[in-house]
C-alpha cells in the first residue's frame, strides 16, 4: 500500500468518525475520533476475525507514527497554536512558564523516572533505571496538540490559559532534548558530563530559538512587502516547511523554532504587516489545517493499539504509573507558584488545574515508538514503556480532556 492509499484511508476514516461523533456523541471532535478510532479496534481485536484482524493490524503497522507525528504533523500543529499566542499575554506569564517548562520538566522526569522504576519492578517487569528516566522524559512534556484544541471551550481565564498553552508550546521542544539526552546515556551512546549535555541543550534550545527568530523575521518581512493573501499564506506554508527542516538538518530544536516563529508571525506580522483580507484568510486557512490534523492524530493515536504487545503485568503498571504521573505534575507545577506566590496573584485552584491540565497526547506515543530497538533495551522493557505511555495518554486525554472544563469550573472556587 503507498503512502496515497494510506491517506486516502485515513482522511476516510476521520471524515466518517467525525460525522458520527457529531450526530451521535457530540463529544469535542478530536476526543470523540479518538475513542471511537479506539473503541473499533477493541472490538477488532476481540471479536474480529483473523483475516480482518490481521489486514487491520498490518495497515496499522506501516504506518511510522513517530515520522509522522514528529517529523510532519508537529511543525504545522506548533505554528498553528503559536500563531494565536498573545505574546504580551505570554511576556505577563513568562517565568511561571519557564520554570514550568525547563524545571519543572525536569523535574517531573526525575520523579516519574524514580517512581516507574519501583513500580515497574514491583509488577514483575525489568526496566533499567536509566530507561525509566526515558520513560519518565517522555511522558514529562505536555502535549500542546491535546492541550490547545480542549482549552478553546474550556472557559480557562486568559492568565491561567497562557500558562497552560505557553508551557504546552515551550516544553515540548525541551522535553524533546531531555528525551534524546537520556536515550544517548542509556544506550552508551552519548557522554554524560555536565559540559556535553550542557552543549548539546545550548546547540538544540538556543539554536532552535535564534533559527526560528531568523527564519520568522524573514517571512515577517515577505509579508510586509506584499499585499496577496494567496502568496502570503503559501509564504507562510515555505516557513513551517522549510524553517522545521533546517532545523532538523542543523540539529536544532524543530519544535521551538515553529512556536518561535508562529508567534513572531502571530503577533508583530499580523500587526504589521497584513491587511485585513490577508488576516482573515489567514487565520481560517491555519484555523482549518490545525483542527483537520487535530483529527488525524486522534485518530493515529486511537488504532495504535494494534501495535501494542498486549501484557497483564504492563496493563497494571500503566495504570498505577496514572496517578505518579499526576502527583509528579501536582509537585512540578506548585514550584513556580511557591517561588513567585510573593511577587504576583495567582487564580484560585491554580495548582489543581495546572496539574488536571497538562494533558498527553501523541508525542508522548511517538517519542516511545521511537525507543531503540537493539540490544541496548529490552524488548519486553520497550513494550511495557510503550505500553505505559499508551494508556497514560488515553487517560489524559478521555479522562482528563473531558472533565476539563467542569473540573475549571468547580476549582475556580476553590482556594488555591
Amino acid at each position: 500500500m503507498n503512502a496515497l492509499d494510506t491517506a486516502a484511508i485515513l482522511l476516510t476514516l476521520t471524515a466518517v468518525f467525525g460525522y458520527i461523533n457529531h450526530r451521535v456523541f457530540k463529544l469535542p471532535t478530536s476526543i470523540g475520533i479518538l475513542l471511537i478510532g479506539l473503541g473499533i479496534s477493541l472490538l477488532l481485536l476481540l471479536f474480529g476475525g483473523d483475516h480482518l484482524r490481521e489486514s487491520a493490524d498490518s495497515f496499522v503497522s506501516q504506518i511510522d507514527f513517530n515520522r509522522t507525528v514528529m517529523e510532519v504533523m508537529l511543525s504545522f500543529l506548533l505554528f498553528a497554536g503559536a500563531l494565536h499566542v498573545n505574546l504580551g499575554d505570554l511576556r505577563d506569564q513568562k517565568w511561571v512558564v519557564a520554570i514550568l517548562a525547563s524545571v519543572g520538566l525536569v523535574l517531573s522526569t526525575f520523579l516519574v523516572g524514580t517512581a516507574s522504576y519501583f513500580v515497574f519492578s514491583w509488577t514483575g517487569l525489568n526496566v533499567p533505571y536509566l530507561w525509566c528516566l526515558v520513560f519518565g522524559a517522555l511522558i514529562s512534556p505536555t502535549d500542546p496538540v491535546a492541550v490547545l484544541g480542549i482549552l478553546k471551550k474550556a472557559g480557562v481565564p486568559k492568565s491561567l490559559e497562557t500558562k497552560i498553552t505557553g508551557e504546552s508550546l515551550f516544553n515540548d521542544g525541551v522535553g524533546v532534548v531531555v528525551y534524546l539526552v537520556l536515550v544517548g546515556l542509556a544506550a552508551g551512546q552519548r557522554d554524560a558530563s555536565v559540559v556535553s549535555v550542557g552543549k548539546l541543550f545550548l546547540l538544540e534550545v538556543g539554536g532552535g530559538v535564534l533559527l526560528g527568530g531568523g527564519v520568522g523575521y524573514l517571512a515577517y518581512w515577505m509579508l510586509k512587502t506584499i499585499d496577496n493573501y494567496q502568496v502570503e499564506i503559501l509564504i507562510t506554508l515555505a516557513l513551517v516547511t522549510g524553517g522545521y527542516q533546517l532545523a532538523s538538518s542543523w540539529h536544532l530544536s524543530g519544535p521551538l523554532a515553529m512556536v518561535v516563529a508562529g508567534l513572531m508571525i502571530g503577533n508583530q506580522g499580523r500587526l504589521m504587516a497584513m491587511s485585513d483580507t490577508t488576516r482573515k484568510h489567514l487565520d481560517l486557512f491555519w484555523e482549518l489545517i490545525d483542527e483537520v490534523l487535530n483529527a488525524l492524530l486522534f485518530l493515529l493515536i486511537g488504532l495504535e493499539i494494534f501495535v501494542l504487545a498486549w501484557s497483564g503485568k504492563a496493563l497494571i503498571a500503566g495504570v498505577i504509573l496514572i496517578g505518579v504521573v499526576l502527583a509528579s505534575r501536582m509537585i512540578a507545577v506548585s514550584l513556580p507558584v511557591v517561588v513567585l506566590k510573593r511577587t504576583r496573584t495567582f487564580s484560585p485552584g491554580v495548582i489543581r488545574i495546572l496539574t488536571w491540565g497538562g494533558l498527553r497526547g501523541g508525542i508522548s506515543v511517538a517519542l516511545a515508538l521511537a525507543l531503540p530497538k537493539d540490544e541496548s533495551l529490552e524488548e519486553g522493557a520497550r513494550q511495557a514503556i510503550l505500553m505505559a505511555t499508551y494508556v497514560i495518554v488515553i487517560f489524559s486525554i478521555a479522562v482528563q480532556g473531558l472533565t476539563l472544563k467542569p473540573v475549571i469550573s468547580r476549582l475556580m472556587k476553590a482556594p488555591g
